[in-house]
């Protein structure tokens, strides 16, 4: 979900609520507060504790809450799904740490020692993209056999890896994708759905290929995901996917401010083409 900003770019607790009710209206399985298209390396611990309490409030535990907690340091990690804890998180979400490259061995004490400093499942995300360290097919097997670690949010976009990963450990704990563009091709091999962008702007079609997949009913759901991919694409823009995640939102009528800098807003042709994507979509 992402974390709407008022004009003084404070956390906007009304929007939040609003996204929040409209997301769990239109039939989503989770809520993931505090990630990437939530902004997190732009908000402070307490905006953190406080986002991830709101949702929390909001779902009334009709849902799943699942707090993104990711720091550069195991210490912080551990403070932030305490804190996550302590407002009624019902999972924490941590990526590798990030700007140090770091050997196999350093990212499993990592996932090791968080797993036990808390009472959380855990899930583990993997973003090498933005981290700059891979959880390996190999790592998450090992990972997999910690207590409390549930699943994992797959954002490598080698496909390759993901199947691996099904085929090493897809049987003890769910693996997602966190590629939207991806979502029905990794259902097809194994995966348990999506950690979704696009389903704060498109929740309810989001929802509808999931349903379509699991009822095995495989053209419908093709050709549903490859309509949806007229925005997916965009919602993938660089150098970010945020700016036109709250576009998209804004256009519909559903603001959700701005994004903090350094983050950059969409150009004039960018806007344009979202609108037409929308329009295309039939969600304007």
């Amino acid at each position: 979900i992402v974390t709407p900003f008022d004009p003084r770019d404070r956390v906007d607790e009304a929007a939040l609520r609003r996204i929040t009710r409209h997301l769990i209206e239109n039939g989503v399985h989770g809520i993931m507060t505090t990630g990437g298209t939530g902004e997190f390396p732009h908000l402070t611990r307490e905006e953190k504790r406080r986002v991830t309490g709101i949702v929390v409030e909001e779902t009334g535990h009709r849902i799943p809450v699942i707090a993104g907690t990711a720091a550069c340091s195991t210490s912080e990690a551990i403070a932030l799904s305490q804190d996550a804890q302590s407002v009624g998180a019902d999972a924490v979400i941590v990526t590798a740490p990030y700007y140090f490259g770091l050997p196999e061995s350093a990212l499993e004490g990592h996932y090791r020692d968080l797993a036990s400093a808390i009472d959380l499942p855990v899930i583990l995300y993997n973003n090498p993209l933005y981290t700059g360290n891979n959880l390996s097919p190999a790592l998450v097997a090992r990972l997999a056999e910690v207590e409390g670690v549930i699943g994992l949010k797959q954002s490598n976009d080698n496909m390759g890896e993901l199947v691996e990963i099904v085929r090493l450990v897809g049987d003890r704990i769910s693996v997602c994708t966190g590629i939207d563009s991806q979502f029905y091709p990794a259902l097809c091999v194994g995966s348990r759905g999506v950690f979704s962008t696009a389903a704060n702007v498109m929740p309810a079609q989001m929802v509808e290929v999931y349903r379509l997949t699991q009822s095995s009913k495989h053209e419908e759901a093709r050709d549903l995901h490859l309509r949806l991919q007229v925005l997916n694409r965009l919602l993938e823009y660089d150098p970010g996917y945020v700016s036109p995640c709250k576009e998209a939102l804004a256009m519909m009528g559903m603001p959700a401010g701005g994004v903090r800098r350094p983050l950059p807003d969409l150009t004039e042709p960018e806007r344009g083409e979202l609108r037409e994507a929308l329009r295309t979509l039939e969600l304007l």
